[in-house]
C-alpha cells in the first residue's frame, strides 16, 4: 500500500496502535508447530501480578527477550516465547490485604493490565499459551509434583521455627519482619516452633553445585548460587563441658590448623545445652538474651553491620587438642540450622570471632605467623585469615599451615574425637505456608492411617473462595475454620480424617511453569512429554538477580528430581541464563510508589510512542548495568527514528528531482554496499551477544551513511537496498515503525516474516584499518594501511615512519610489538 503522506509525518501512537490490533487477529505470534523446524526457546522469569503495573524497569527485561524473539523467527526459527502469571503466594496475598480485596480478583485485574502494558509496548508473547498458577487446572500439578516428592522420600515434615506476631496472630515471613516487629501492626515478633512441610534439596546439594560449572550464566549469579550452597570440608569434633557430666557439644571447622588459637566457643541461643550449662549468676541475662534472640529474623542476625553481641554462660569447655579450659557464650550470629549451631572461636584467625572478642575482652592467640611478615591483628585491628607457618601450636610449631591442617586433622580423627565431614550452608527448602492463598497440600491426616496422601485422580484439592481469609488464631492456616474443607475421609481406610491446612510456597508454582508452557492445554500429565522433548530446556531465560537463590535454585532442583524419576530427559531447565542490570528512578533509588518516582511505560508511550522507548531502554546502557532513568536521552532515540522514517520514507516517495539520479562515483555506490554487509554482521552479533546498545549504535552509524549517500546520489538500486536492509534489521528493535515502512514498501506482507539479512564476510570485512603507532608504549602516530597486511609489512612501516625515526635517532629498535590489526609497539 502507497500513500502520499508526507514525509515527516510520523506518528507513532497511530501506527504502533494499528500494528498491535493487526498483529493480534492475523496470530501473527502464535508458536509453530511445523515438524522438523528448528526451535528456539525464548522465556521470562515468571512474573507475579502483585502490584498495579509495569515500572518501565520490567520493560528492561521484557524489551530484550522480545527483540531475542523477533531475531530469532527471522532467522528462520520456530519461536516459543509465552507469557503467565505466578499469582499464588505471599506478595498477591499480601496486596489483596492492603486493597481490601480478594486475591483472586486483585490477581486477575493485575495480570489483565500487565498484559495490556506488554502489548502497549509491542511484546511479541503468545497468548494462547497464557496460564495462571492460582487456576485449578495448573496447581493440580504441582500438587501432583509435590506427591511424587513425598513418594521419593524428598518432602517431610518436622518442627522448625517462624515468626508469630501474636497481636495479628499469624506467621511470618522472613520479609515481613521489619527490625524485629511486624510489618503490619508493628508489634514485636517472637520465633515459634510449628510443624512444617519441608523439600529435601540438600539431597541435590553436590549436584547442583557441579553444575553449575556447565552453566552458561552471568558469574556473579553462579557465586551467589555457590554460596547459597556453601559445601564446605572439615573436621567435626566433640568438646565436653568442664563440670557438667555428660555434656559436649559438636563444632565443625574448615580450619584445623587454627584449633590451637580457641580461645572461647559459642553456642546458638536455641542450642540444647543452653539451659543445662548456664550458671545461677548468669540464667537471668542468658534468659533475657535467648529471648530477644528469637524476636529476631535469620537475615537480622545474620547482617554484617550488626555488632557481635552475646552473653557468657558461665561454663567452660575442653579444647580436646590442648586441654584448655575455654569460656562458652551464647551468641545470635550462631544459627541452630546451620552447622552444628556451635562454633569454635579463634580470634586471631577469624574476623568474625575477633570482633565478639574485642567486644568482651576476650584473649587473642595468634597460631599461624604471616610468611610475608603482615603484622599481628593486635596491631591491625583484623584477623589474619591466610596461611603461613604454625606457632603456638604444640608439636606443630614450624610447619607450613597448609601442610599442619592434615596432620592436625588426621591426630583428631586418629585419637576418635573427630572425624572428617562435609557441610553445607543450604538448608531442605521450607515449602509450607500458614496462609490462605496458595496451593493446598495434597495429604490428610488420618488419627489411625498418620499422614496419606491424596489420591490422583482426587487432584486438584480445590482451594476454597474465602471472602475472609486473614490468617488468624493459633498458626494454623485459614482453612482450618472451614469444616467443609478441614473434614474429609482417609483415602486409606476411610475413615474421619483432616486435611492438611498449609498451603505450598509460591515458588512451588514456579518451579516448573516452564514445562507447562510447551503445552499448556495437556491433560494427561502436568507437561506434554513430546512437547517438552521438542522445546526443552529453555534456548535463553532472562531476569533479576533477585531470583539466583531461590527460583533458580529450586526450579533445578525439581527438574533433576522429575530427571530421577524418567519424566524428562535433562536435568539443567536452563542452560543459558541473562540477567539485566536494575534501572534505578532518575534520583538513583528504586522505583517505588511510596516514594512516588515510578516511571509507568504507558506515560512514555503516551507521550514518545512504544518504539521510542524500546529504542532509548536498549541504547541507554549495557543490559547487565544498573542506569538511572534519563527522559532527557530519549529525545535522541526519537530523533534517530524520525530520520529513520525520513531517509526510508524517500526512498519511496521521493521528492522532485531525487528519483533516478545518475551517478559515476561507482566506489561510493560499493562503499554503500560494503556499509550494508558491515552492518549486518554488527548488529547480528551484538544481537547474539546481548549487546543492543552497540546494535543501536551500528544502526545509527548506518543511518548516517544513508543519509550521506543519499545527499550526494540521490536514489539508487544500492540505496534502496539499503533502506530495505536497514527496516529488516530494524524490526526487532522498533517493530511498529519497521512494520509500517516496510508496508508502504512491500504491500501487505509483514516484516516480521522475513528472513535476517545475511552478508559476505568478504564485503563486511574493512578494506583498510588504523593502526596505533606507539614508541615506549606512548602515542605517537597513528596510520592507515589495507586489512589483511603482514606483521612484517606492519613493522617496516613503523621503522618507516618519520616520528619514530626522530626516537631511534639513527639506532636500531630493541624490539617491535605488534599487535594485528590494533597497534604497533617500538622499544626503544
Amino acid at each position: 500500500m502507497r500513500s502520499s503522506e508526507s514525509v515527516d509525518a510520523y506518528e507513532p501512537q497511530t501506527i504502533e496502535a494499528k500494528w498491535q490490533r493487526r498483529w493480534a487477529d492475523a496470530a501473527l505470534h502464535r508458536t509453530p508447530e511445523t515438524p522438523g523446524r528448528p526451535t528456539f526457546y525464548c522465556l521470562d522469569f515468571f512474573p507475579y501480578p502483585s502490584g498495579a503495573g509495569l515500572s518501565v524497569g520490567h520493560c528492561r527485561n521484557y524489551v530484550p527477550t522480545d527483540v531475542i524473539s523477533r531475531y530469532q523467527r527471522m532467522k528462520g526459527y520456530a519461536v516459543l516465547h509465552p507469557m503467565g502469571w505466578d499469582a499464588f503466594g505471599l506478595p498477591a496475598e499480601n496486596e489483596a490485604i492492603k486493597q481490601g480485596s480478594h486475591p483472586a480478583e486483585s490477581t486477575r485485574r493485575y495480570a489483565a493490565n500487565y498484559r495490556r502494558q506488554m502489548t502497549l509496548i509491542g511484546a511479541s508473547y503468545d497468548w494462547e499459551r497464557e496460564i495462571n498458577s492460582s487456576h485449578p487446572d495448573y496447581y493440580r500439578w504441582t500438587q501432583w509434583i509435590f506427591l511424587l516428592l513425598y513418594r521419593r522420600g524428598l518432602a517431610y515434615r518436622a518442627l522448625a521455627p517462624v515468626n508469630w506476631c501474636a497481636s495479628c496472630q499469624t506467621t511470618l515471613a522472613n520479609n515481613e519482619v521489619e527490625q524485629g516487629t511486624c510489618w503490619r501492626c508493628h508489634e514485636p515478633v517472637e520465633r515459634r516452633d510449628l510443624e512444617q512441610w519441608f523439600l529435601r534439596i540438600t539431597a541435590f546439594a553436590d549436584e547442583l553445585l557441579e553444575a553449575t560449572r556447565d552453566l552458561d550464566w552471568p558469574e556473579h549469579i553462579l557465586a551467589m548460587q555457590r554460596n547459597w550452597i556453601g559445601r564446605s570440608e572439615g573436621v567435626e569434633f566433640e568438646m565436653a563441658v568442664d563440670g557438667h557430666a555428660g555434656a559436649s557439644f559438636r563444632v565443625f571447622t574448615t580450619r584445623p590448623d587454627t584449633v590451637y588459637g580457641m580461645t572461647f566457643a559459642v553456642l546458638a541461643p536455641e542450642h540444647p545445652l543452653v539451659e543445662r550449662i548456664t550458671g545461677t549468676e548468669q540464667r537471668a541475662e542468658v534468659v533475657a538474651y535467648v529471648e530477644k534472640a528469637r524476636r529476631l529474623s535469620e537475615l537480622e542476625r545474620l547482617g554484617t553491620e550488626r555488632a557481635r553481641q552475646g552473653v557468657f554462660t558461665g561454663a567452660y569447655a575442653v579444647n580436646p587438642v590442648n586441654q584448655q579450659r575455654v569460656p562458652v557464650f551464647v551468641a545470635d550470629y550462631v544459627l541452630p540450622s546451620y552447622g552444628t549451631g556451635a562454633i569454635m572461636a579463634v580470634p586471631a584467625h577469624d574476623q568474625r570471632d575477633y570482633e565478639f572478642a574485642q567486644r568482651h575482652s576476650l584473649p587473642v592467640v595468634d597460631v599461624i605467623r604471616p610468611l610475608d611478615g603482615h603484622p599481628s591483628p593486635q596491631d591491625t585491628g583484623c584477623a589474619f585469615e591466610g596461611h603461613g607457618v604454625m606457632v603456638n601450636s604444640g608439636p606443630f610449631d614450624g610447619q607450613p599451615s597448609s601442610r599442619a591442617g592434615h596432620l592436625i586433622a588426621a591426630m583428631m580423627t586418629n585419637e576418635g574425637y573427630s572425624r572428617r565431614a562435609v557441610q553445607y550452608r543450604m538448608r531442605d527448602w521450607l515449602i509450607s505456608r500458614q496462609r490462605y492463598w496458595g496451593a493446598p497440600i495434597p495429604i490428610v491426616h488420618c488419627p489411625e492411617c498418620g499422614m496419606v496422601p491424596v489420591s490422583e485422580q482426587n487432584l486438584p484439592v480445590l482451594l476454597p473462595h474465602l471472602p475472609d481469609y486473614e490468617p488468624r488464631g493459633d498458626g494454623r492456616s485459614p482453612l482450618a475454620n472451614v469444616p467443609e474443607f478441614l473434614h474429609t475421609a482417609c483415602p486409606t481406610c476411610g475413615g474421619p480424617a483432616q486435611r492438611e491446612t498449609d498451603t505450598l510456597d509460591g515458588f512451588a508454582c514456579s518451579s516448573w511453569y516452564f514445562l507447562r508452557f510447551a503445552d499448556p492445554w495437556y491433560e494427561l500429565g502436568p507437561f506434554n512429554p513430546d512437547a517438552v522433548r521438542r522445546w526443552l530446556p529453555v534456548d535463553l531465560y532472562v531476569g533479576g538477580a533477585e531470583h539466583a537463590v531461590m527460583h533458580l535454585l529450586y526450579a533445578r532442583f525439581w527438574t533433576k528430581v522429575l530427571a530421577d524419576a524418567g519424566l524428562v530427559e535433562f536435568r539443567e531447565p536452563f542452560p543459558r541464563l541473562r540477567s539485566q542490570g536494575i534501572l534505578h528512578a532518575a534520583d538513583g533509588k528504586r522505583m517505588s510508589k511510596s516514594r512516588g518516582n515510578v516511571i509507568t511505560p504507558d506515560e512514555v508511550v503516551a507521550r514518545y510512542g512504544a518504539d521510542i522507548l524500546r529504542i532509548h531502554l536498549l541504547f541507554m546502557a549495557p543490559f547487565e548495568r544498573n542506569v538511572n532513568w534519563d527522559e532527557e536521552g530519549i529525545t535522541g532515540a526519537e530523533r534517530f527514528l524520525q530520520r529513520v522514517w525520513r531517509l526510508c520514507w524517500r526512498a519511496e516517495a521521493p521528492a522532485p528531482g531525487t528519483r533516478g539520479r545518475r551517478t559515476n562515483d561507482t566506489r561510493r555506490q560499493e562503499d554503500l554496499v560494503r556499509a550494508i554487509h558491515k552492518t549486518v554482521q554488527r548488529v547480528s552479533d551484538d544481537v547474539e551477544a546481548f549487546k543492543f546498545n552497540t546494535a543501536i549504535a551500528a544502526l545509527m552509524e548506518f543511518t548516517n551513511v544513508l543519509a550521506t549517500n543519499l545527499e550526494e546520489h540521490g536514489i539508487t538500486a544500492a540505496y534502496r537496498q539499503a533502506t530495505g536492509t536497514l527496516i529488516r534489521l530494524l524490526a526487532p528493535f522498533a517493530p511498529h515503525i519497521a512494520e509500517e515502512l516496510w508496508a508502504r514498501r512491500e504491500g501487505d506482507e509483514s516484516v516480521h516474516q522475513q528472513a535476517w539479512p545475511s552478508y559476505d564476510p568478504m564485503l563486511a570485512a574493512d578494506k583498510e584499518i588504523t593502526l596505533v603507532l606507539q614508541v615506549n608504549g606512548k602515542v605517537r602516530d597513528r596510520i592507515v594501511v589495507p586489512a589483511g597486511i603482514s606483521d612484517e609489512e606492519v613493522r617496516q612501516l613503523a621503522l618507516d615512519n618519520g616520528r619514530v625515526k626522530n626516537y631511534l635517532d639513527g639506532k636500531p629498535p630493541q624490539k617491535i610489538i605488534v599487535v594485528s590489526g590494533r597497534l604497533i609497539n617500538v622499544v626503544v
